[in-house]
């Protein structure tokens, strides 16, 4: 494996020290020995430092090399470590947004520890604006911990864990791709994990005011991360076509608001009651023709509440769809067209706070 990254990492301090040492461990060594450069791809940065450049990962069909935008923000102070990425899905923009806000207004000598970003993780599906890669048409969030002889998305997973897992905690920046969704943090662990707490703190402390907690589906970074000890959640930034400026402010507040909670700034996070939600029921349309929604995003609804009605183009009603269960409007189509058996709205369920 061509060598990607290095910073204060069990690797490194075994080799420092010969010595087998667990994550806390790494930690207090790292204040020991203080702030080393970090390398991640071409970035290198010393103490208080940053610095930007790509991580190779591949070649495209005609053999030539393509690498992920990552940045370094290495702190003058030691601390723990926060690493952050966007764009796992390619037409999942805002995460990128957040970071091209949020990276300006980092000062690395007033930092305490270290910021690891890789900008667009997707980068064929980017480069074309789909979700999905085409090279090996897969959703990249369902690929970790990914595999170095894998396939395109099984090796960018692979990279991109490799440098994830030297963290303390984990943002996998999202949005709902192309539909209306609530700003929303999930949690994804699934509540017997071990971190399920330590993830609901992160959401919290990241503070969108919703939250879905529930256990994902294999091969989601979310998944993935806690299983190797490190809370991880996706703040889920609405879902627009393009830029949505509101949830990217959001984000970026919701990134500070990290990064003052866990001590890699000054400054204080009040922690607010977040809305979860621990259950998601999706509908489809059981006709085809133009949706017309009786609920708007964030609204209660009850059971039996009209959610949505399907008509035809000159306004005759072909169905009325209504809510199995009580809960929250959380995420909707965008366009109004739909077939029969189309995607149109979810509603989140069994409806708490923490």
């Amino acid at each position: 494996m061509p060598e990607r990254f290095r910073t204060i990492t069990s690797r490194s301090i075994r080799e420092l020290d010969g010595n087998s040492m667990s994550k806390d461990s790494i930690k207090t060594n790292r204040s020991v020995v203080g702030n080393m450069t970090t390398t991640l791809g071409t970035a290198s940065a010393g103490p208080g430092e940053i610095d930007t450049g790509r991580l190779e990962v591949g070649e495209t069909r005609d053999g030539s090399p393509f690498g992920l935008p990552v940045a370094v923000i290495n702190g003058e102070q030691p601390g723990q470590t926060l690493y952050m990425q966007a764009v796992s899905d390619g037409d999942e923009l805002n995460g990128v947004g957040v970071l091209q806000r949020a990276v300006p207004q980092l000062d690395p000598t007033t930092l305490s520890g270290t910021i690891l970003i890789v900008g667009i993780v997707n980068y064929h599906a980017f480069q074309v604006a789909e979700h999905r890669n085409p090279i090996d048409d897969t959703k990249m969030n369902r690929a970790y911990p990914g595999t170095e002889t894998g396939t395109s998305s099984e090796r960018i997973a692979a990279a991109t864990f490799d440098i994830a897992t030297q963290a303390d905690l984990i943002l996998d920046l999202h949005q709902g791709s192309t539909s209306r969704m609530l700003d929303e943090v999930r949690v994804r662990c699934g509540k017997r994990h071990r971190l399920h707490d330590d993830c609901l703190e992160l959401a919290k402390a990241f503070g969108c005011g919703y939250v879905l907690d529930q256990k994902g589906p294999d091969g989601q970074l979310a998944r993935a991360a806690p299983d190797e000890g490190i809370p991880t959640i996706d703040p889920e930034l609405g879902g627009c076509v393009g830029w949505d400026e509101t949830s990217i402010q959001k984000g970026v507040e919701g990134v500070f608001n990290v990064l003052a909670y866990y001590d890699f700034i000054d400054g204080t996070t009040e922690l607010e009651r977040q809305t979860r939600a621990n259950g998601f029921e999706q509908y489809g349309s059981p006709n085809g023709g133009l949706v017309s929604f009786e609920k708007d995003l964030g609204e209660q609804v009850a059971s039996g509440d009209v959610l949505f009605e399907i008509t035809t183009p000159f306004g005759e009603p072909k169905a009325t769809v209504t809510a199995d269960s009580d809960g929250i409007l959380w995420r909707t189509r965008r366009l109004p067209q739909v077939a029969t058996g189309e995607y149109v709205c979810s509603v989140g369920t069994d409806i708490d706070s923490y």
